[in-house]
């Protein structure tokens, strides 16, 4: 049995635990007003916080809404500072008790795991079998149904005042985009009714959502016994008969059925693995090599000529173009990459030639 926890809340709203919470948060962020509005009065910021937490009037604030087409249209929430901190406090306490229940093949949002390990199990799971389903949830975050979350956080939570927290969260959420579907024993009436959707940008959002999947990573590995890697909502089984697959994908579709979830009609194939196989980003070819998907270049060739224009025009200085770039080619350098990055980035910091664990040099970009 299922064991749940309690005396929960006193370890998240006491002063000490927002405090380091607040530093957590504001990594990278110091010089966001937020942030630094926050950080310079700190010690009042994070006793009126733990005077609203303890006392129950802690409400969630307005979220700052951010559009994004990369590559397709999204809206990114951002949460107040605040609320920031709170989902800090709130995962640095509960998050360790849900870590221990998720599988091993789980890789999103997770200490130690990440993308680059989930292709590399995927690859390997690919090298043994003949087939692959590969998977996507239709809308994940916004069909993320609140009360099947709430109903998911209670089965290892037993405080109340950390589940009320919980609670206030998930109901601050902002409107998602529409995503309208009718399940088994639903009306017009029940649907408009119920919430959905959690924002994308919170780290809240990121663990709820591994929390909402956690049921079905333990019946298709324990009930379907197969072979399985999943990352935020791609996912991929293996087996060598096609009719195999063709029979899970089935029973998957009615097992998110009862989680209010759908798979997605285009993005769902069962395909042999001798093709080659596109996942988080990459293009994995049979023979073992990787490619950056043409879109990711795309993009970040479009991207580095604003940095080089910003750069320039004395817009932006040289340890912001390293901080930008630096993150796409450390995730560039997981693929048969190099060729692409002399093109790149030839006779600049990022050249191949002295950049891959070499001391980069300083010429002009």
């Amino acid at each position: 049995m299922v064991r749940r926890h309690d005396d929960l809340f006193d370890r998240i709203a006491s002063f000490d635990a927002l405090t380091a919470a607040a530093k957590r948060a504001a990594v990278g962020k110091r010089r966001k007003p937020g942030a630094a509005s926050f950080l310079f009065g700190l010690e009042r910021e994070v006793l009126r916080l733990e005077r609203e937490l303890c006392e129950g009037r802690y409400r969630t604030g307005r979220y700052l809404e951010i559009v994004v087409r990369d590559p397709k249209r999204r809206v990114v929430s951002a949460a107040p500072f605040r609320d920031r901190v709170v989902h800090h406090a709130l995962f640095a306490v509960i998050g360790p008790i849900f870590e221990r229940g998720f599988i091993d093949h789980s890789y999103a949002n997770r200490t130690g795991f990440g993308t680059h390990r989930a292709v590399a199990r995927f690859e390997r799971l690919r090298d043994r079998h003949r087939h692959v389903l590969r998977a996507d949830i239709w809308r994940y975050f916004p069909t993320i149904d609140h009360a099947v979350l709430k109903r998911d956080l209670r089965r290892r939570i037993a405080c109340e005042r950390t589940l009320a927290l919980c609670d206030t969260i998930i109901d601050g959420s902002n409107a998602q985009e529409p995503a309208e579907w009718f399940f088994p024993g639903d009306d017009l009436f029940s649907v408009a009714e119920r919430r959905r959707g959690l924002p994308l940008g919170n780290l809240t959002s990121q663990f709820f959502a591994n929390v909402y999947l956690d049921g079905f990573d333990h019946w298709a590995t324990e009930v379907l016994r197969a072979p399985y890697v999943r990352y935020v909502d791609d996912f991929a089984l293996f087996a060598d008969a096609a009719a195999q697959l063709d029979d899970w994908r089935t029973r998957i579709d009615a097992y998110l059925c009862g989680r209010r979830l759908r798979l997605h009609p285009d993005k769902t194939q069962v395909v042999p693995t001798a093709q080659p196989q596109p996942f988080l980003g990459f293009e994995l070819l049979p023979d073992g090599r990787r490619r950056l998907k043409p879109e990711n270049v795309s993009r970040f060739r479009r991207r580095l000529d604003g940095l080089r224009r910003d750069w320039q025009q004395g817009e932006i200085g040289a340890p912001e173009v390293h901080c930008r770039v630096q993150s796409w080619t450390a995730h560039a350098r997981h693929a048969d990459t190099v060729r692409l990055r002399h093109t790149l980035f030839k006779g600049g910091w990022f050249d191949p030639q002295w950049s891959d664990g070499q001391p980069v040099k300083a010429p002009a970009p």
